[in-house]
């Protein structure tokens, strides 16, 4: 039994998948037109392949579409309806990879070639590129997992007049041969599999407050709202408030005098205080209030003569603004060698705060660094490492020891997500930060049957749901939800936006 099935209408097709393809494939030429394509499909049903492809040339149906380009459809509208390939996606990101150029989006199936305004109705419905042939071959998978890659071969400045004269031909075979290596770790990453959900996860209550401050800015303001830094770290949050028309800076230095600015979730330094009064700046403040007690201790704690000893990562903006708090009574250490660094004028005089997002275990670590070089050591009242953070981690490490590798969401500049990698690696499990679903190696995949999946705080909970549906296209998913935590804090919105 073949693990893939590849369908490629044409000879000259099938020839250039099968020079990219792995041993364990059957590529089989299926013929031209829609008529041979539902014979084959048919003949194809009943046999005991795994996974299906659908592999051969097609005609662009965008200005920005050039012969070479892949288009991997996520959809494939034919004479029986749309048909949705969930895993596209993943072997979008595969192709990426690999060098190549691809889109993902629609293919339409048509009766006859398409010309002129044919083509452009097309382009109007949504349509990527055009075939003969997909849809009907994709009646062969028969519910099992199926994908559809074209090569484009022309467009519609230089349309295909017969399937024997292609432009730009060369380039699109080529690009099919160059995918095949793809189409076989597709297929290696199929299978059932358990899907291990951590909870809670995603957006946490801080998260939440600063996106909505952005948004009810962006509502009630007759005037252009700045953002300093990402109000968030996450850069589809930042993307979809730049699409609502949030303008983000990395210094208000880039922003006019008198503008109106919000300050992100991660807080700012008094000196960034000072300097938008000065300019006369219409600041919205919405900093996390878990990060704001921080800054809070920071000033009492300095003021009553301490070393404020700040346990967190250089360059964090969190860092950056709670360091300004008192600079010159203030100190970051990292780890346990910063720590034996310390020369402080009277240890006994030293109180330690920690950056909200900082992984348990690390954060304890360097604390009994701390403790065994200075034993008067004290820290705050409560603890400094958010709640949202901590009981991310613990519902995370309550599937990772079940699963062969975790997924997390997030953006790479986001100190809660990296920490969730790294407390599933602390129990030997392989963990990979992703922040889109096409991030996601088909090589991570194969062979894992069990898959834990969580999301950092500040990463939006629809791109779980569309991990899951990438891998069902796999093959069938148990998913199951462990919930180790329920969170029901909520904080209000400054009074700006009220």
């Amino acid at each position: 039994m073949s693990r893939l099935m590849v369908c490629s209408p044409l000879g000259f097709e099938a020839r250039a998948v099968r020079k990219g393809i792995g041993a364990d494939c059957d590529v089989r030429r299926t013929g031209y037109g829609a008529r041979r394509s539902a014979r084959q499909a048919d003949r194809l049903r009943a046999d005991s392949f795994e996974m299906l492809a659908v592999a051969g040339v097609g005609g662009a149906l965008t200005q920005d579409l050039v012969p070479g380009d892949l288009v991997v459809g996520t959809e494939v509208d034919g004479p029986d309806g749309l048909v949705s390939s969930p895993s596209a996606v993943l072997l979008a990101g595969e192709l990426r990879r690999a060098g190549l150029r691809v889109q993902a989006g629609k293919i339409a199936t048509v009766p006859r070639l398409a010309l002129g305004s044919e083509r452009a109705r097309l382009a109007g419905d949504g349509a990527l590129a055009a075939d003969l042939e997909s849809a009907v071959l994709l009646r062969a998978a028969a519910g099992r997992p199926a994908v559809v890659v074209r090569a484009v071969s022309d467009g519609p400045q230089h349309p295909l007049v017969s399937p024997q004269v292609l432009a730009g031909g060369l380039a699109a075979l080529r690009s099919l041969r160059q995918a095949a290596p793809a189409l076989a770790r597709w297929a290696a990453a199929g299978g059932a599999r358990r899907v291990l959900l951590a909870a809670p996860r995603s957006f946490c209550s801080g998260v939440e407050r600063a996106i909505e401050i952005v948004e009810r800015a962006l509502d009630q303001s007759g005037q252009q709202v700045y953002v300093r830094k990402q109000i968030v770290h996450n850069s589809r949050v930042v993307a979809g408030l730049t699409d609502r028309g949030a303008v983000f800076v990395d210094e208000l230095g880039e922003v006019p005098d008198g503008a109106r600015v919000v300050f992100s979730a991660h807080g700012v330094s008094p000196a960034v205080r000072a300097e938008a009064a000065r300019r006369g700046l219409d600041t919205i403040d919405a900093t996390c209030p878990l990060v704001a007690k921080v800054h809070a201790e920071a000033r009492r704690f300095a003021a009553e003569g301490n070393l404020v000893v700040l346990i967190g990562h250089a360059g964090h903006e969190e860092v950056e603004g709670t360091l300004g708090e008192a600079p010159g009574s203030m100190v970051l250490v990292q780890n346990a060698a910063d720590v034996a660094a310390l020369r402080p004028a009277d240890p006994g005089k030293i109180v330690y705060l920690m950056q909200t997002t900082l992984s348990a275990d690390e954060a304890g670590e360097i604390v009994a660094a701390l403790l065994e070089a200075f034993p008067a050591a004290r820290g705050p009242g409560s603890d400094d490492i958010c709640y949202a953070t901590t009981n991310r981690q613990l519902a995370l490490r309550a599937i990772a020891a079940e699963s062969d590798l975790v997924l997390v969401a997030g953006s790479a500049n986001s100190s809660n997500s990296r920490r969730l990698v790294e407390t599933a690696e602390r129990v030997g499990t392989p963990a990979y930060l992703i922040d889109r679903v096409e991030d996601i190696e088909l090589g991570w995949l194969t062979g894992a049957s069990a898959i834990g999946i969580t999301a950092g705080a500040s990463a939006p909970p629809e791109i779980v749901s569309e991990i899951v549906a990438a891998l069902s296209g796999l093959g069938p998913v148990e998913q199951t939800e462990r919930i180790t935590a329920t969170e029901s804090i909520q904080f209000g919105l400054p009074k700006e936006v009220r």
